[in-house]
């Protein structure tokens, strides 16, 4: 059962996180709040849909720390700075390290939603594509040696023959093996296993 997104919000002041929790819960999203870096890392599972709406400055850890923390642990989520006066610069800062936006205090609630819509599409849009890479590497790895030979010439544009001179098998093998290929990777047409394998 897939996840339901979530925006995943980060700010230490307790009256800005119970109105964000108000406001983002109008547009029907799914809020979780924490009032620092370190109780968001605790409670955050790898992988959950969504984004991450982070204060950019905090005592403790900061919101430009926590960013290279995620991504030191390969964390992958779209985070959405939220930025004070004369924090612009650093804000870009982060963009160049990966944040997918920012929004200056005091914001605007539509576009900070809009935004945050935003977010939360492009991180239901990574899980999506993790877990079919996933399911698709799991059957990769019930293929023999041989069989992902052929796999990768197969998907290369090589014809039978051409896999057949290759690999120093006759055809009728690369024909056998090719069909264990498909059935294994669930792979309808050539088409299909293309799109599985880019090459």
């Amino acid at each position: 059962m897939r996840r339901r997104p979530t925006v995943f919000v980060v700010d230490d002041d307790p009256a800005v996180l119970h109105f964000l929790e108000g406001l983002i819960s109008t547009v029907n999203l799914n809020v979780r709040v924490f009032n620092s870096a370190q109780a968001f890392l605790d409670g955050y599972n790898a992988g959950s849909p969504g984004c991450l709406l982070l204060d950019i400055r905090m005592p403790g850890m900061s919101g430009l720390e926590l960013q290279r923390e995620l991504a030191a642990r390969g964390f992958d989520i779209p985070i959405v700075f939220l930025t004070g006066h004369g924090d612009v610069q650093i804000a870009v800062s982060a963009m160049k390290a990966g944040a997918y936006d920012f929004v200056e205090k005091p914001f605007n609630n539509e576009l900070l939603l809009d935004v945050l819509q935003k977010a939360v599409a492009v991180g239901v849009s990574d899980e999506k594509n993790r877990s079919e890479k996933a399911v698709i590497e799991k059957r990769a790895s019930l293929l023999t040696r041989r069989e992902a030979e052929v796999m990768k010439l197969v998907v290369c544009g090589e014809t039978n023959k051409g896999i057949a001179r290759e690999l120093g098998i006759s055809e009728r093998t690369v024909e056998n093996h090719r069909g264990k290929v498909m059935r294994k990777m669930q792979a309808r047409t050539l088409a299909d296993l293309v799109r599985m394998l880019p090459v």
